[in-house]
């Protein structure tokens, strides 16, 4: 294997330990839920999902998996979800 490649090889392992070099602007993903399966997106700062209580309430269980699951990578305005203010 030729140094050059060894090189970028470690210099990739070192990045790897590194998430907070990475700020995802966009991305799309299938979620396998309990009862089906699912569409999301981010893009232009903005979480979709194509499930139900997601259109009533612009957030879901599915985008706040992904939150908690990306949540060093992703920017601070893709962490946030609209609130259900209890009584």
């Amino acid at each position: 294997m030729r140094s050059s490649l060894i090189g970028k090889i470690e210099k990739a392992k070192r990045y790897a330990q590194e998430p907070d070099r990475v700020t995802l602007s966009g991305l799309t993903a299938d979620f396998r839920g309990d009862n089906n399966n699912y569409k999301l997106s981010y893009a232009d700062g903005k979480w979709q999902c194509n499930c139900h209580f997601f259109s009533q309430w612009e957030t879901c269980s599915h985008t706040m998996a992904l939150q908690q699951m990306l949540a060093n990578m992703l920017p601070k305005e893709a962490l946030t979800s609209p609130i259900v203010t209890q009584p």
